[in-house]
C-alpha cells in the first residue's frame, strides 16, 4: 500500500470499494520497521474491529500510536470507553477529546522513515472507521502522501494533544477555526463571477444560517448552485428573486448517502473538497471537523463521475420544491422508453465491471483489495468489564466530565 500511495493518491468509495485497502495500510504500518508513528481520530467503531487490532499491534511493536477517541459519540459512549481501555492496555497514547467540542473528524496520519527523511501518509475520510457501516453507508476515503496535507495533519494532532482549537493550517480546512470561513470565502469568489459561477454540495443536512444567507446572495448574483442533501435543509430553493438558481435534490436508496463533497467553480478554476462536516452550525462551530482539498486529477475525475451519476438519478432522487415538498424528477421509465437512472445501482455495476476478474478458485476481490490479514485474526473485544487498576477515580471522573460537559 505504501508503494501504491507513493505513485498516486488513492480514493475509495464505500460501499462500492472495499475498506480493506485502508485496513491493509494499517496492517502494513503495524509491522513495518520504518514506520515511526500512527495517529488517528475515532468517533465510532464496529464492535468487532480489525482496525483496533492493527493499532494495538503497532503499539506492541514499538510504534508511537496516538488515538484521539471521542467519548461523547451518541449511542456509542460505552463502546468507545471500552475500546479506549483496550488501546490503553496495548500502550497507545489516548486523547479523550476537548471540553465543549466533539471531535467528529476522520483523519489518520502515518509517519515513515524513507531516504534519510520522514514521509507522511495521510488518510482523510467522510465517514467513520467502522467496518460494518462501510458496507451500508456511502463514504469517501482519500489516501495521499501530499506533504502539505501531511504537515497539516501532523500539526492537527499536535494541536489536539494540547487542546488548541485555533491552529493554522495550509491545506486542510478545520472547524471551528477555518472550515466555515473558507467556505464563505469561496462562495464570495463564485459570486464575483456572476452567471459564470458554479457550486455543488453533497451532504446529509444543511442548517447553518450564515451559509444559507451567503448562498441566497450567490443565487441572486446568478450563480448556479446544485445540492444533494439527504436529510433536512433550511434553505428553500426555487423562490423567484431569492433562490431561483438553487436546486436541491435528495437520494434515498439501498445505501445511506453519507459522503460530503464541496465543489466551487469549474474546470481549471475548480476547487474541490471532501469533508466530515455537514453545513450545520453544530458542525461548523461546535465540532472539530476536517475538510481536505482534492488535487489529484484521477481522484477528481472519480468524484466527478460519482456526483454526475447522482445528479442524473431519476429513480431514487427527489427534487425539493419552493413549497417545501419533494417531487419525482422523472418517472422510472422516460416517455421515450429509455431506462431510468439509479445512481447507486450504476455505481455497483461500474465497480463490478471495472474490477479484477480472477482465475477460477482465486480470491475474487480486486488485486489492490487483497487483504494481508489472515482469516480468523480479527480482534474481538471481550464483553467482560475491565478490572484494570488504572481505572482510578480520577480517570472515571474525567470521562464523566467529557460525557456530560455543559
Amino acid at each position: 500500500m505504501f508503494r501504491q500511495i507513493q505513485e498516486h493518491d488513492l480514493l475509495l468509495s464505500y460501499p462500492y470499494d472495499s475498506m480493506n485497502p485502508f485496513l491493509d495500510l494499517l496492517d502494513e504500518a503495524s509491522t513495518d520497521d520504518d514506520v515511526v508513528s500512527i495517529s488517528i481520530t475515532i468517533y465510532r467503531l464496529a464492535r468487532t474491529s480489525r482496525l483496533v487490532r492493527a493499532l494495538c499491534r503497532a503499539a506492541e511493536n514499538g510504534k508511537k500510536v496516538t488515538v484521539l477517541i471521542e467519548l461523547r459519540a451518541r449511542f456509542d459512549e460505552q463502546n468507545n470507553i471500552d475500546w479506549s481501555e483496550e488501546f490503553e492496555k496495548a500502550g497507545c497514547n489516548i486523547i479523550y477529546g476537548t471540553p465543549n467540542y466533539k471531535v467528529h473528524s476522520k483523519l489518520c496520519l502515518i509517519t515513515r522513515k524513507e531516504d534519510k527523511s520522514i514521509r507522511t501518509y495521510t488518510q482523510v475520510g467522510t465517514g467513520n472507521y467502522n467496518e460494518k457501516t462501510s458496507k451500508l453507508y456511502t463514504d469517501l476515503c482519500l489516501m495521499t502522501c501530499n506533504p502539505y496535507i501531511g504537515k497539516d495533519a501532523l500539526r492537527f494532532f499536535q494541536n489536539m494533544g494540547i487542546g488548541n482549537l485555533k491552529g493554522k493550517y495550509r491545506a486542510l480546512i478545520v472547524s471551528p477555526v477555518s472550515l466555515k470561513s473558507t467556505v464563505l470565502s469561496l462562495i464570495d469568489r463564485e459570486i464575483s463571477k456572476g452567471k459564470d459561477g458554479f457550486m455543488f454540495f453533497k451532504m446529509n443536512s444543511f442548517t447553518d444560517k450564515d451559509i444559507i444567507k451567503k448562498l441566497r446572495e450567490a443565487s441572486c448574483a446568478g450563480v448556479t448552485i446544485r445540492m444533494i442533501i439527504r436529510g433536512i435543509t433550511c434553505l428553500v430553493p426555487g423562490i423567484p428573486g431569492e433562490t431561483e438558481n438553487v436546486e436541491i435534490r435528495s437520494i434515498v436508496g439501498r445505501y445511506l448517502e453519507h459522503s460530503r463533497v464541496y465543489i466551487f467553480g469549474k474546470e481549471a478554476d475548480e476547487k474541490m473538497y471532501i469533508a466530515s462536516a455537514d453545513f450545520m452550525t453544530r458542525n461548523t462551530e461546535r465540532r472539530v471537523e476536517v475538510g481536505c482539498p482534492v488535487d489529484a486529477p484521477e481522484v477528481r475525475a472519480k468524484i466527478h463521475h460519482i456526483v454526475s451519476l447522482m445528479w442524473a438519478d431519476n429513480t431514487k432522487a427527489r427534487r425539493l420544491g419552493s413549497d417545501g415538498s419533494y417531487h419525482r424528477i422523472l418517472p422510472a421509465e422516460s416517455c421515450e422508453g429509455t431506462p431510468g437512472v439509479n445512481a447507486q445501482d450504476a455505481q455497483m455495476e461500474y465497480a463490478v465491471r471495472t474490477g479484477y476478474l480472477p482465475e477460477k478458485g482465486a480470491d475474487k476481490r480486486p488485486r489492490s483489495f487483497h487483504s494481508t490479514q489472515e482469516s480468523g485474526t480479527y480482534f474481538h473485544r471481550k464483553k467482560e468489564r475491565s478490572t484494570d487498576p488504572r481505572n482510578t477515580r480520577e480517570k472515571i471522573s474525567f470521562i464523566k466530565k467529557l460525557l456530560f460537559w455543559k
